[in-house]
């Protein structure tokens, strides 16, 4: 396009699809200049001299017809007349209706180039920068990143200072490294989710065969073949529709569903949906050059939606976060008071601010480095990284994932409403039973029936269908539609029918389509002799009371009497019994005046319906559909969990009833039909609702209401769906799960996740990792909490008694980077084992920390924090550290010692945290290699800190006995974690224990709104640094003479003064 001059035509392609001018391109004081250059004014001459083929364009492609051309007269019925209708654009697309496009590559090729292909641009991948940049914007980091600086500032005038600040530096840069990797590989994983999610197949004819091809496949010219629930891939026009209705809503906000037809309605718009009826059409845009264009790459969107369990992981991280800063904040001014009432005399004037300036930033530093300790930016990204671990495997095991909340409501739900058909059931058919004219018989036999009354049963089961047949030479007929069309179709097919023949010999003028609601279908269709038949088809109960007749082998019509009626029935039953399917073939003859009376209807839903009264039965089938191996174990496994599963299927009782106890879910419940729960009043449903476990001949309709009254009685409920009519119902359940093989695209992009395999086991599976979701969180909260609680108080306590905290800025990062990515890491990714399949759902109320957390992080909190005091006050003493005053190096080597084992409680807690209830916390070790890997990783850095990381890590070298000595006492973690897990919890929450204070808290705020006042924030915030203050002199007094000042700074003043406390 940027150099065709030469086309007036291409001219008026540009302006229709808004392409930029060539002056556009190369500026408007150039353009003349440039055009006056003839050569170059031809865009085939351009591409002769660039040594390029020329660009194929529909005209140079051969086609009668061209994008702009198209884009013309869609949506104008005017405008398609003036190219002969249908028929001219076909002609000009070069393709028979019949037969579709070529099937060759060189055809398809031909046609993407003219017409573009039917893609739409994906949303950029974030570059991994852009990730490095949104880790370096964190408030407390940037902080922290101010303080390295001004660290390298003031280390550089004094001798080896600047390590600290360098130390930092390069702490901080492994951070967030690390934290931007994870971030990046997660969201590509993410997007490769979400590119699953597009895939979307349809029925195409191509070079007369009927194949299924991907959306991004089609070409302009495609026949499409659509049905109900189908969304439409592309632009198109009407080829046939049979009742074809069509929700626009998504493209023209109208909410009433538009009939659809070839002559008055032809025009079909991409990304709309058919509600009912089914037809075919002809694809005249793709792409981008289509509205659906722009609705696809809305779906190419990251998911950047923040579930439940996220909203209160970070409300936890806020509560965590403020106590530390609470803490950070009280430490600092500990420390600063201490350093003046210990050095106001050392210096005078200028020196002493000097002194003072580097001992306040280095309190500063230690402030900043706490709250970055003590915000638990680890919980987001244990969520994220559990999230699309479980999803990832959840792919493996045949589920999809569309919107990340499914996956931890899936661990709680308490109710799944399931499908019969290809979800319990293999969706498998195969007429196995039949009763024809007055006769059962085998499937196959036909024996005394009449020429006539065999060529009458043909036309009813080839016309009154949406399946078809496709021939191959050497090969069996492949019948393609419906698995219940499949099995009639290829019942007829066994009995001798000839497909393409019988379609041949009849033509059928109107079609009632089938759906869930009405459970029939119907066509009218004249055959060669100049007669009309009605011919209906559907469940047999529904069907059977439309006929009045029946007909015997010879084609006598004979009265359906009471008794016969009866004998029917009990056959219907008999088929039900034995779990089969049954449906009624049944037709009647069309006077010729009433035939001839009718309007033509052949395409358009107006009009009178078909009648219905007085049918002939021909015939009862019994369809088996069997059911899928492992169900009934999957529904035991449901009903250990505390997950009550019902059957909602459109099946009659007794079949229902059937294949409900073949499958363990009807044990000593109640069977419903759908008519029966429909006329109860709300309070009835209510009341019967525990009781229900299937709900047989339900229409869309029934099992909505079952949904939302299983909601209003306080259940998570999970909801499966393949129809269009299921989208009510999948939308309002807690969790909607879609079947990825029989589901319509409206039952899909209704549902939050996708069975790739329809097989309920897989729903069992999803269960299971939904609940190792929220397990696998609970884990990392405990680990996290404790090291917090033991940082936090080490810290605190060490700060208030000698105005110094133990583990420096540089620690306390390595420290942050175990707890958040590197225990996130380990914990998050811990696959389910069985225990969470033998517990009840977990509420949504529960709390996030239940008792048996609040029981492993107290135990190791008081062990690690005694432990580690113990060491801070007495360790020189009881380690027999030789200190030699110039150099001081007990001090430092106890620091080491104290970082060293604080470093190794949290290895081996987090080993402790994989399994918080069961005392053997190794079973499974060796099978989760990413865990293995990390606590692999953390002992061999923390070796290296500890012997090579020297000042700027502020360790020193320890000698073997010192390694065994801390490496046990991280190791005393795990038979005390083991002794912790004796320890019986009540079944309280430990929240609850606070009522009495939460009752006071309420009087209080009771007391404060009548007063017209409010506790602001600010005022909490002071409260708590007035309570901090008055520990801190309860604690002060209380050491009051025991104070040992640091090594590192017992030389900046006067040893008179080294004892001396406020």
């Amino acid at each position: 396009m940027l150099f065709d001059h030469d086309s007036a035509q291409n001219v008026r392609e540009r302006a229709a699809l808004k392409l930029p001018r060539p002056s556009e391109f190369i500026g408007p004081d150039d353009e003349r200049k440039w055009l006056s250059f003839w050569p170059f004014s031809s865009k085939s001459l351009w591409c002769f001299w660039c040594s390029a083929p020329p660009p194929i364009t529909a005209r140079t492609a051969g086609f009668g017809i061209t994008p702009a051309e198209i884009a013309k007269w869609e949506g104008n019925t005017e405008e398609l007349e003036a190219y002969d209708g249908f028929d001219g654009i076909a002609r000009a697309l070069k393709i028979d209706p019949q037969k579709g496009i070529d099937a060759t590559p060189v055809d398809i090729k031909a046609r993407r180039d003219a017409f573009g292909p039917n893609t739409y641009p994906l949303k950029k991948r974030t570059p991994f920068y852009m990730y490095v940049w949104e880790a370096l914007q964190d408030e407390t980091l940037m902080i922290l990143i101010l303080c390295a600086i001004v660290s390298l500032a003031v280390g550089l005038t004094t001798e080896a200072r600047w390590y600290d600040g360098g130390g930092i530096c390069f702490a901080i840069v492994v951070c967030v490294m690390v934290a931007s990797l994870s971030d990046y590989n997660q969201a590509n994983q993410f997007q490769k989710l979400s590119a699953e999610k597009r895939k979307i197949y349809i029925n195409v004819t191509r070079g007369g065969h009927r194949t299924k091809v991907s959306i991004f496949e089609l070409v302009v010219g495609d026949m499409v073949h659509l049905a109900i629930g189908d969304q439409i891939p592309a632009d198109g026009l009407v080829y046939v529709g049979h009742s074809l209705i069509v929700d626009e809503s998504s493209m023209t906000g109208e909410s009433d569903p538009l009939p659809k037809d070839e002559e008055e309605k032809p025009f079909l718009m991409s990304g709309t949906k058919v509600l009912d009826g089914f037809g075919t059409m002809l694809v005249t845009a793709v792409g981008m050059r289509t509205e659906w264009g722009r609705v696809m790459a809305t779906l190419s969107e990251d998911n950047d939606e923040e579930t439940p369990l996220q909203v209160r992981l970070n409300n936890l991280a806020t509560i965590i976060g403020k106590v530390g800063l609470s803490v950070a904040v009280v430490c600092f001014i500990v420390c600063v008071i201490r350093f003046i009432e210990m050095h106001n005399t050392d210096y005078q004037g200028i020196k002493w601010l000097m002194f003072f300036i580097g001992r306040f930033h280095s309190y500063r530093l230690l402030q900043v480095t706490i709250v970055v300790v003590a915000v638990p930016e680890g919980l987001p990204l244990a969520v994220t990284l559990t999230l699309a671990y479980s999803m990832k495997k959840m792919m493996t095991d045949r589920a999809l994932v569309r919107h990340l909340s499914a996956c931890e409501t899936m661990g709680s739900a308490t109710a799944i409403c399931s499908d019969k058909t290809g979800t319990l059931t293999m969706n498998m058919m195969t007429v196995i039973r039949s009763w024809v004219c007055g006769k059962l018989r085998e499937p196959t036999d036909l024996e005394n029936i009449s020429e006539g009354v065999r060529k009458l049963l043909f036309e009813a089961i080839c016309l009154n269908t949406n399946a078809s047949v496709e021939t191959h030479e050497g090969a069996p007929p492949e019948i393609t539609g419906t698995p219940t069309e499949v099995a009639v179709l290829g019942w007829g097919v066994k009995l001798g029918a000839n497909f393409d023949r019988v379609k041949k010999s009849a033509t059928v003028t109107e079609v009632d389509a089938f759906n869930s609601t009405k459970k029939r279908m119907a066509v009218i269709a004249k055959t060669e002799d100049g007669k009309a038949w009605i011919h209906w088809k559907g469940a047999s109960e529904v069907v059977l009371a439309q006929c009045s007749n029946f007909m015997d082998e010879q084609g006598n019509v004979s009265p359906l009497t009471p008794e016969k009626l009866q004998e029917l029935q009990e056959i219907i039953d008999t088929f039900a019994n034995a779990a089969l399917r049954t449906l009624c073939l049944a037709c009647k003859e069309f006077p010729q005046n009433e035939f001839l009376a009718r309007p033509p209807k052949k395409h358009s839903t107006i009009g009178p319906p078909i009648p219905e009264d007085g049918l002939t039965c021909i015939a009862i089938v019994g369809i088996k559909d069997p059911c899928r191996p492992g169900v009934p174990e999957a529904v035991h496994k449901c009903q250990i969990a505390g997950i009550k599963v019902r059957m909602v299927t459109g099946d009659n009782i007794t079949t229902a009833k059937a294949i409900a106890v073949e499958c363990g879910i009807l044990t000593n419940g109640t069977a419903i039909e759908g008519k029966d729960f429909r006329n109860m009043s709300p309070d009835e449903q209510y009341e019967i609702l525990p009781a229900i476990q299937v709900m047989a001949r339900s229409s869309p309709t029934d099992k909505h209401t079952m949904v939302k009254r299983l909601l209003e009685m306080g259940e998570i409920v999970a909801v499966t769906g393949d129809g269009t009519n299921d989208a009510p119902a999948l939308h309002e359940a807690s969790i909607g799960l879609s079947m990825g093989i029989a589901g319509t695209e409206v039952a899909k992009e209704s549902s939050d996740i996708i069975i790739m395999d329809d097989d309920f086991a897989s729903i069992v599976k999803v269960v299971r990792w939904g609940r190792a979701v929220y397990a696998n969180i609970q884990k990392f909260v405990q680990f996290q909490c404790t090291v917090n609680a033991v940082a936090l108080m080490l810290n605190f306590i060490s700060a208030l008694s000698e105005g110094a905290a133990p583990l420096t800025a540089v620690q306390l990062l390595w420290v942050n980077l175990i707890m958040d990515t590197l225990g996130a890491l380990a914990l998050a990714t811990e696959p389910p084992n069985d225990a969470v399949m033998y517990r009840p759902p977990i509420s949504k109320e529960a709390p996030l920390i239940n008792n048996i957390m609040w029981r492993n992080l107290l135990g190791q909190s008081i062990y690690q924090l005694g432990l580690l005091l113990v060491l801070k006050f007495k360790g020189i003493e009881i380690l027999n550290l030789k200190d030699d005053p110039p150099e001081g190096v007990a001090h430092e080597k106890l620091v080491c010692i104290i970082f060293n084992a604080f470093v190794f409680c949290q290895v081996f807690n987090e080993m402790n945290a994989r399994n918080p209830e069961k005392l053997n916390v190794f079973k499974g070790f060796t099978s989760n290699r990413l865990f293995m890997g990390v606590i692999l990783f953390t002992a061999i850095v923390q070796a290296l800190l500890v012997e090579y990381g020297g000042t700027i890590v502020s360790t020193v070298h320890l000698e073997w006995n010192h390694w065994i000595l801390c490496i046990i006492l991280g190791a005393i973690s795990l038979p005390l974690a083991a002794l912790v897990k004796l320890i019986p919890i009540p079944d309280r929450p430990f929240s609850e224990y606070l009522i009495f204070w939460r009752r006071k808290k309420h009087r209080k705020q009771k007391l404060l709104t009548r007063s017209g006042s409010k506790l602001s924030d600010h005022s909490l915030f002071s409260l708590g640094l007035s309570v901090f203050g008055f520990f801190f002199l309860l604690v002060s007094r209380i050491h009051q003479g025991n104070y040992v000042q640091p090594a590192s700074q017992r030389h900046h003043g006067s040893p008179s003064r080294s004892k001396k406390v406020l």
